[in-house]
């Protein structure tokens, strides 16, 4: 198991009745997780200084309550800046976590012996992994469904001195996207991909990550050059043999 032990401005502080509380730079979060199955004494002082607390909703969803939390804030993964910002269903705009897989790409890319590496991102949200990968050098195609999801990474990018970076910037379904790839004749050597368990296209195409992904894993092999450097799937959901 690889951990992303690396963080300065991220830690999880504690966990405790289906709760997590965490640490984004100056900011304490306490956040649902379903993870969290136990019960344990809530002994660190800071349950109690929070700047924030997503409260699920037994209906479904849920909504946040601030204290003294801006709209907006930033933190550092080595030399990478990104920008924070609460939003529907608990989320921040960055998973932690992942931070694990940038370092261990970043070191395939930083290594290799190729003159250019081209990286395929899709699904890519807020560009964790597109920052990380073209702060290592290599030139990056970033896709994703949401035009709102695109610019949050185009601010990440330039916070992060990636502003002038070879990134190509693509508002796309990522099937879509992937046919039309394939019939252009390109190829990458790099891809990742982090699909959602469900979403909906730009033009309301529908994503079953039950029915989508085995079927684009090996359309998107389809994209991958003669000598790949590697194709990261990060999936979110578990599947069972019914």
């Amino acid at each position: 198991m690889w951990t992303a032990d690396h963080w300065q401005d991220y830690e999880v502080i504690d966990c405790s009745d289906g709760e997590k509380l965490e640490r984004w730079g100056k900011y304490i979060l306490l956040r649902p997780d379903p993870q969290v199955l136990w019960s344990t004494p809530k002994t660190d002082k800071r349950w109690k200084q929070l700047n924030g607390h997503y409260h699920r909703s037994n209906k479904g969803g849920g909504e946040w309550e601030f204290f003294n939390l801006p709209q907006q804030w930033s933190i550092h993964y080595k030399d990478l800046t990104f920008n924070l910002k609460p939003f529907s269903f608990k989320h921040t705009g960055l998973f932690p976590e992942q931070a694990a897989n940038w370092d261990w790409f970043s070191n395939l890319i930083r290594s290799s012996k190729k003159k250019e590496i081209k990286v395929l991102n899709l699904f890519a949200y807020t560009g964790g992994a597109t920052c990380a990968a073209a702060k290592a050098g290599a030139a990056v195609t970033h896709v994703d469904a949401s035009k709102g999801m695109v610019t949050w990474a185009k601010e990440n990018a330039v916070s992060s001195g990636l502003g002038d970076a070879p990134i190509r910037w693509i508002v796309d379904d990522c099937v879509k996207f992937v046919e039309r790839e394939i019939r252009r004749g390109n190829h990458y050597d790099a891809i990742i991909m982090d699909p959602p368990s469900y979403g909906r296209g730009p033009k309301g195409e529908i994503w079953k990550i039950e029915e989508k992904i085995h079927p684009f894993i090996k359309l998107c092999s389809e994209l991958l050059c003669d000598d790949p450097l590697f194709f990261l799937v990060n999936c979110s959901i578990v599947f069972t043999d019914t």
